[in-house]
């Protein structure tokens, strides 16, 4: 079994050393794609500051009425989802590793 593992990595290793480390290039009509990106983020970042702000007004009145507080899980995961939309560029190159 290692004599084939040899052989193959002997025979595909030179093959893939002369492929080389092409460089990325945007393909055509990428830039209507990116534009799509940027307001899907635009709409992100707008709906997670409502909901900051809309669970802000909850907490205040839940502390006024005495009534259950369930709107501190609201800003966290809003918090929360906020960290991860925006960071979603920097995670995909740690991923990929450029």
């Amino acid at each position: 079994m290692s004599m084939f593992l040899l052989a193959v990595q002997d025979t595909y290793g030179s093959l893939l050393a002369q492929v080389g480390n092409p460089t990325p290039q945007a393909p055509p009509g990428s830039d209507k794609i990116l534009q799509l990106v940027r307001y899907l983020t635009w709409f992100v970042l707008l709906s997670g500051i409502c909901g900051i702000v809309y669970a802000g007004g909850r907490f205040a009145w839940e502390k006024w009425s005495g009534g259950g507080l369930e709107s501190p899980k609201m800003v966290a995961g809003a918090m929360i989802g906020g960290v991860v939309a925006t960071s979603a560029g920097t995670i995909m190159n740690a991923v990929i590793g450029t």
